[in-house]
């Protein structure tokens, strides 16, 4: 059984190759069109051929070199509504920030995440229009990749006034509640940003501190935010829910119901309190 270190060094260069066949349908380099369909006949959650592509790709890798016998494997294209029985499993967005993909925004990810007893052990996530692969192991710290083969530790924002914080916000996933506990907060830049995963980025490049969100009639997945959390985690950052309960993977439900919010850390309690009393709020003034 191979050590963690080990597992990234073969998972870095297949996230590397899955980020360039995914940058090539963005860009129509692939001969097949973006064919968007819906899940679910449901217009806010496309999916396209890219993907189902990447998906593939990244799945038919990672059991070519770890194999079937110690993994399992959980993907947004493949994933059947069943908690996988294995202790170590793969979690993995093959695009996250389809719309923005859709609109040409450039904020698109990918997510690779590792988990262990629920937790979170490895995670990569790839921002192909920027070039870069943030990666993490649990202990090991924080670190960004690019291109040409440098290497950076990336340490979240420190030492800020909680006014002078710099929220990142959706453009597509937005609700009443969710904007009136933005309006209500005392950091009141906010910065917006597609992808889960380039949010994170974002946070952990010093360019943001704070992503709060808020689930409606559908919640976040295990693989919008296993990955992301390791990679904020591991850079000194916060990702729980409002009540700061330390959030699970691959079980029952995989579904993320209910307010997340993810930070440089410093007010992170201080930020989930406030969220949860202005959402209550909001909620006693629309009965």
């Amino acid at each position: 059984m191979k050590n963690l270190q080990e597992i990234l060094e073969i998972a870095r260069p297949i996230t590397w190759s899955a980020a360039d066949i995914l940058r090539d349908y963005y860009h129509g380099n692939r001969r097949q069109d973006l064919d968007i369909q819906y899940k679910d006949n449901k217009i806010d959650d496309p999916v396209t051929a890219a993907d189902i592509a990447v998906s593939n790709y990244l799945i038919e890798n990672l059991q070519a070199k770890l194999g079937l016998e110690d993994f399992g494997y959980i993907s947004e294209e493949t994933y059947q509504g069943e908690q996988v029985n294995k202790d170590l499993v793969w979690i993995i967005d093959p695009l996250d920030g389809t719309r923005d993909f859709i609109d040409k925004t450039g904020e698109y990810a990918i997510h690779i995440g590792l988990v262990q007893n629920h937790r979170p052990v490895l995670a990569l996530v790839a921002v192909p229009e920027t070039g870069k692969i943030y990666y993490a192991t649990l202990g090991n710290g924080t670190f960004v990749e690019t291109r040409d083969g440098n290497i950076q530790r990336l340490q979240v924002s420190t030492q800020k006034p909680i006014e002078n914080l710099t929220v990142l916000v959706s453009r597509s996933h937005r609700s009443k509640p969710l904007d009136y506990i933005l309006t209500k907060l005392p950091c009141q830049t906010h910065k917006n940003v597609g992808s889960i995963g380039c949010k994170i980025a974002s946070i952990v490049e010093q360019q943001a501190d704070v992503y709060i969100s808020l689930s409606g009639k559908s919640a976040p997945k295990d693989w919008d935010i296993a990955a992301p959390e390791l990679i904020l985690s591991e850079a000194g950052g916060k990702y729980t829910q409002y009540d700061t309960s330390t959030l699970l993977y691959n079980t029952k439900d995989i579904n993320k119901w209910g307010g997340m919010l993810a930070s440089n850390g410093e007010y992170h309690d201080l930020l989930c309190q406030e969220a949860t009393k202005y959402l209550a709020e909001f909620e006693n003034l629309n009965k």
